[in-house]
């Protein structure tokens, strides 16, 4: 078989043009410490890789998302401790504004004290984060969420949408709480508050509400104990039930809920026992400052600062135990944001792992191939040397 001279020639630089090739290909991937640089080294560690990449960048993103969390739940932790520290503040007025030997300038002091207290609260359910949104407005941002009219009386004006970022593939987590649930709610535990009817006439008095009956049908439910006359005979129905003779110290039990009553009531008088009383930090507290400002000449007077007292110390209790739930589920989510952290770095490193074993160079196996290409590239040029040089008149004699 005759074998073509330009045969031989194409032959011979088709082979080390691919001991060539695949020598440079070996020294850019020892140069770039990649074994795929482009996606023709690879189709299918490539596709790998990128789909591994983009779940690498979501997790980056809610790694992100998580920072943001943080901040807002730190800046309202922040505020409720605060706020926790002036309820506590304030009960601790209350006690001093119960002591019956203080003149009305002293109580005028307590209540100057206890305005304070309440504008400080009011501050802080207005709180602010870095960026000048406002923390507890729910959706509504940019205005403040509680507002004060002119004759004191405090107002949500925000909404109840709970802001929410997911900070895991799967769980999203809400970066602060409405002011609605922190500053005007109480937990379902909230315990039982008394509290006189503002047009009581009387001198009646009670005591906080004891548990009497947790197995009681209507445990917990609010009533209303109210005073008539009957041919003058002061009698009190409970929820319009039927009257009974009213004898002052006596214990009057309804709802699984006991209350002690005291003092000479009016007809029309009324108390009446709920589950938390009022809700309203803010009403409760102003209902407490008009009431240590309002005079105590006559001892109607002095039972109505008693009983107003009374209710918002037991208010305030409930407000501060649901602020404490509120602070705790805080604490709860910053704690889980650090165990998916935690999840989420070791996710970061898997990803990375993974990319570098689809794309990185391993250097030994690298090197060694590169040595072994030289050797194939200079195999090639030898031995088109050697075929370059063959002819048959060197074996003519």
């Amino acid at each position: 078989m005759r074998i073509a001279t330009n045969t031989i020639y194409d032959q011979s630089t088709n082979a080390m043009n691919r001991q060539q090739a695949a020598l440079l290909n070996v020294g850019n991937q020892i140069s770039s410490g990649k074994k795929v640089n482009n996606p023709s080294d690879d189709p299918l560690a490539t596709s790998k890789a990128l789909a591994i990449s983009q779940s690498a960048a979501v997790n980056e993103q809610m790694k992100t998302a998580r920072v943001a969390v943080r901040n807002s739940l730190g800046q309202e932790e922040s505020v409720l401790n605060s706020v926790s520290d002036a309820i506590i503040s304030a009960k601790t007025s209350l006690i001093k504004g119960s002591t019956g030997t203080l003149t009305d300038a002293d109580r005028a002091s307590i209540a100057a004290d206890l305005q304070g207290v309440l504008d400080t609260i009011i501050g802080q359910a207005n709180a602010a984060d870095g960026n000048g949104s406002y923390l507890f407005g729910g959706y509504k941002t940019t205005t403040p969420p509680f507002v004060k009219d002119a004759s004191g009386n405090v107002s949500y004006v925000g909404d109840n949408g709970v802001a929410a970022q997911q900070v895991d593939s799967a769980r999203t987590m809400s970066s602060t709480d409405t002011g609605s649930k922190i500053f005007q709610s109480v937990t379902g535990t909230a315990t039982m508050v008394a509290r006189a009817a503002d047009s009581n006439a009387g001198t009646v008095t009670f005591s906080t509400p004891a548990i009497d009956n947790t197995s009681d049908p209507n445990y917990r439910q609010p009533f209303t104990v109210e005073f008539s006359d009957n041919a003058g005979v002061m009698q009190y129905s409970v929820n319009g039930g039927t009257p009974v003779d009213y004898v002052s110290g006596d214990k009057i039990t309804a709802n699984g809920v006991s209350l002690t009553l005291s003092g000479a009531p009016q007809v029309g008088d009324s108390v009446t026992v709920s589950a938390g009383g009022a809700s309203d930090i803010f009403a409760s507290l102003k209902s407490a400052i008009d009431a240590l400002k309002t005079p105590t000449d006559t001892p109607e007077q002095q039972a109505a600062l008693a009983n107003t007292l009374n209710s918002v110390s037991n208010e305030l209790s409930n407000n501060l135990d649901n602020v404490l739930t509120v602070r705790a589920s805080v604490g709860s989510r910053l704690n889980e944001l650090d165990v998916i952290d935690t999840v989420g770095e070791n996710r970061q490193l898997n990803y990375k792992e993974s990319i570098s074993n689809l794309i990185d160079l391993d250097y030994n196996d690298a090197l060694s191939q590169y040595s072994l290409r030289q050797i194939g590239l200079t195999a090639s040029q030898k031995a088109f040397v050697d075929v370059q040089s063959m002819s048959l008149f060197n074996y003519i004699k």
